[in-house]
């Protein structure tokens, strides 16, 4: 990316800031999953559905949540042995619990009435989810800005920009134009294997796949949905390549299934293999970490006042610094320096 043109808004030095929140180990409360049965679901009895639904846990496990009243059908607590009818709430009431640790700060890289831009750490969720409640990017953006709501999501172990609405006017208008081209969203990612090409336009369907510990993930699928990205060699190792990948769609884990469909699974994923399906010997879970991917650009016209904005997130340490060192095309080498408090 080149330097920006006087219409383009970048944020002064001063103006980046880093919110931190210390985490006390304290139980969260609870969450109540509701789900509606579905046709499919009909004369299931209501313990083998739960144990269907939630493969996390075991009939036996969901025996002992029965007995202990956790679970409710259309409001009255259940047993397990009902026999289930399309239509009918199922409501699991989890107790409060210790939440898995997660880095409690984010910094701001932008801010107006009406957007805000931060930058997430690694190992921190998005949203709720896979046992976060609190620890979660949300939360602890809307502790600062109740009104924010997130126009897209990083994985937990993914670094980098997430934006933010304050406004109906802005989420409209940016919910309508994500995928479109008139928002560039750019990664860096440091995948195994030394790439053959410079570049890779990458058009591998996704879709659900069968997964052993969770009931299935998205993954390469030949009948899942049209995805696109385009992927950019920035340097090779003697075992690695580092690319810089665009997004021209929306799916989940798209940067992680691309690459590693072409053969260049991120370093250190432990779900998906070189094909972009998950690994034959006991894949990981979605939410693991050990790899390096990076949001780093976010270029757009703003919702409302129709100004160029152009964001950047440095690179981590996590990345190592010689994999970014040579640069191509018309990446910014522009590094702010951080107001942390």
């Amino acid at each position: 990316m080149g330097s920006p043109g006087k219409d383009s808004l970048r944020l002064s030095a001063a103006a980046a800031r880093c919110h931190t929140l210390h985490s006390n180990q304290m139980l969260n409360r609870g969450y109540a999953y509701t789900t509606i049965v579905n046709r499919e679901s009909s004369g299931r009895t209501l313990l083998s559905h739960l144990a269907s639904l939630y493969p996390h846990s075991t009939p036996q496990a969901w025996r002992q949540k029965l007995d202990n009243g956790e679970v409710t059908l259309n409001g009255i607590a259940a047993s397990g042995c009902e026999s289930l009818t399309s239509g009918q709430t199922l409501v699991w009431n989890r107790p409060p619990w210790s939440e898995p640790d997660a880095p409690l700060h984010f910094e701001v890289l932008f801010d107006d009435p009406h957007l805000l831009a931060v930058n997430k750490p690694g190992g921190l969720p998005t949203l709720p989810g896979g046992g976060f409640m609190e620890n979660t990017l949300l939360r602890l953006v809307q502790k600062r800005t109740p009104n924010a709501n997130p126009v897209h999501r990083l994985g937990r172990a993914t670094t980098g920009i997430v934006l933010f609405t304050k406004t109906p006017q802005a989420a409209a208008e940016l919910s309508a134009n994500w995928n479109t081209p008139g928002v560039q969203k750019i990664y860096r990612a440091l995948a195994q294997g030394i790439a053959r090409n410079e570049a890779y336009e990458i058009l591998t369907p996704i879709g659900r796949v069968p997964h052993p510990l969770i009931g299935s993930v998205w993954a390469a699928n030949p009948s899942g949905k049209p995805s696109k990205s385009l992927a950019r060699v920035i340097s090779r190792t003697a075992n690695t390549t580092t690319f810089e990948v665009s997004l021209h769609s929306g799916r989940p884990h798209q940067i992680r299934i691309h690459l590693a469909s072409i053969g260049h699974p991120l370093a250190g994923d432990p779900l998906y293999g070189p094909s972009g399906l998950p690994l034959e010997s006991l894949p990981g879970l979605p939410g693991a970490g050990g790899y390096s991917l990076h949001a780093q650009f976010l270029k757009f016209l703003h919702p409302v006042t129709g100004e160029q904005i152009d964001l950047e997130a440095a690179v981590p340490p996590g990345f190592s610094a010689p994999q970014f060192a040579v640069s191509g095309g018309n990446s910014s080498s522009c590094r702010r320096p951080r107001e942390r408090f």
